[in-house]
């Protein structure tokens, strides 16, 4: 199967840039101080009613009239509410399957948030901290979260697969995200062991969590593991004689190009994507199956941001969409992008793009102007995404 999908992020783990809202009357920027900030009463009252209004069974009658045919659900470690003060979520992902299997689409789900976080994002859950792989114990709850999950869902008509763990950050990455300075952590003691994950503890990780799931799951379903943004080293991996049906999942933005160098001008986005996503992964689709977990059309071009200068949505300063572009002249940029980043991904075996949706006004405040392009469904109502050749 070919791929083509969307994400459903920041329904049930938490992004403040995608839902302002959420986090009003606190200052927390991220959901491990969302509950710690709010009352009881108030925190579960604003997490119910988003949960039960921000996705629901008409999203994936629209995804499907999209001509998609998958859906990637970002999930927390908390999702069977046993992680006080955070509200469980699995009724609704049990929910998301129903409405999945009415409309034919697939569920991949992707556990984003472990104990202790994987990377110190914002969407990691625990900003400006990372120390998941050095604890045994969140390690060990996090496997047995996995196997928990793939016995309810693993025999599920409309599971694609499960992604053990979502963008944990390697050596490769470290210094180029620099998380204790995009992400300051509010509790420095909590951060005083940051330190990015080995690549060989995450290649252990992922046999062992390959193992508890595989025991639960069956075999046409599948195994993603994310590449830790570090692509080129998963060939003699993906190969291991005990993995059945597994896919390797890269995340690949043009701010990341614009960070590594990628002139911001059509020609030049063009021409990095063709060289550095196309190309490897062309090569690495020999080995094993390979998706785009996350990408988007967003870019500098359009926005105003200068990622040299460090400004971009990775370090949270927003920018001022440019003026001098025509809504024409708009439509034909995002149109060549996506087109070449569609062939990209499309030599290997799909995408989902992130994100279907977010709660900006993109028209109204100026603040967000230009944002419209992480947006799906809007990307889509402005002929910028081409669904039906997608």
């Amino acid at each position: 199967m070919q791929i083509k999908g969307v994400n459903l992020g920041n329904w049930l783990v938490l992004e403040k840039w995608m839902s302002p809202a959420l986090f009003a009357g606190t200052t927390a920027e991220d959901e491990y101080y969302l509950p710690r900030q709010l009352s009881k009463e108030v925190y579960e009252a604003r997490i119910k009613v988003h949960r039960s209004e921000y996705i629901t069974e008409r999203d994936f009658a629209i995804i499907k009239s999209h001509h998609m045919n998958a859906v990637r659900i970002p999930v927390p470690y908390f999702i069977f509410g046993d992680c006080p003060p955070f509200i469980g979520c699995i009724e609704e992902l049990d929910k998301a399957f129903g409405w999945a299997e009415k409309y034919e689409l697939q569920i991949l789900i992707d556990l984003h948030t472990v104990p202790g976080s994987q990377n110190g994002f914002d969407n990691g859950g625990l900003s400006g901290v990372c120390t998941w792989a050095s604890s045994r114990e969140n390690v060990e709850f996090t496997l047995g979260l996995l196997e928990k999950l793939a016995e309810r869902y693993g025999n599920r008509k409309g599971l694609l697969g499960i992604e053990p763990v979502n963008e944990p950050l390697t050596e490769a990455a470290w210094d180029s995200f620099n998380i204790e300075e995009r992400y300051k952590p509010v509790d420095k003691e909590m951060a005083k062991y940051n330190a990015p994950v080995p690549m060989e503890f995450l290649k252990q990780f992922y046999i062992e969590a390959y193992g508890r799931i595989r025991k639960h799951m069956t075999a046409e379903k599948s195994v993603v593991f994310h590449d830790g943004f570090n692509f080129s080293v998963w060939k003699d991996f993906m190969l291991k004689e005990e993995f059945e049906n597994i896919i390797l999942d890269t995340h690949q933005y043009l701010m990341m190009a614009e960070i590594d160098g990628c002139p911001q001008s059509v020609e030049g986005y063009v021409t990095y994507v063709k060289e550095k996503y196309e190309a490897p992964i062309k090569e690495m689709a020999q080995y094993c199956p390979v998706i785009c977990g996350e990408w988007c059309l967003f870019n500098s071009l359009i926005c105003g941001h200068d990622t040299k200068g460090g400004q971009s949505v990775l370090n949270g300063i927003e920018g001022v969409e440019k003026e001098f572009y025509t809504p024409k002249q708009k439509k034909e940029i995002y149109e060549e992008l996506a087109k070449v980043q569609l062939d990209a991904w499309n030599v290997g075996n799909g995408y989902f793009y992130w994100n279907y949706k977010l709660l900006l006004d993109t028209v109204n405040e100026p603040v967000w102007i230009g944002w419209d392009s992480w947006d799906f469904d809007k990307s889509v109502a402005q002929g910028w995404f081409p669904v039906e050749h997608a």
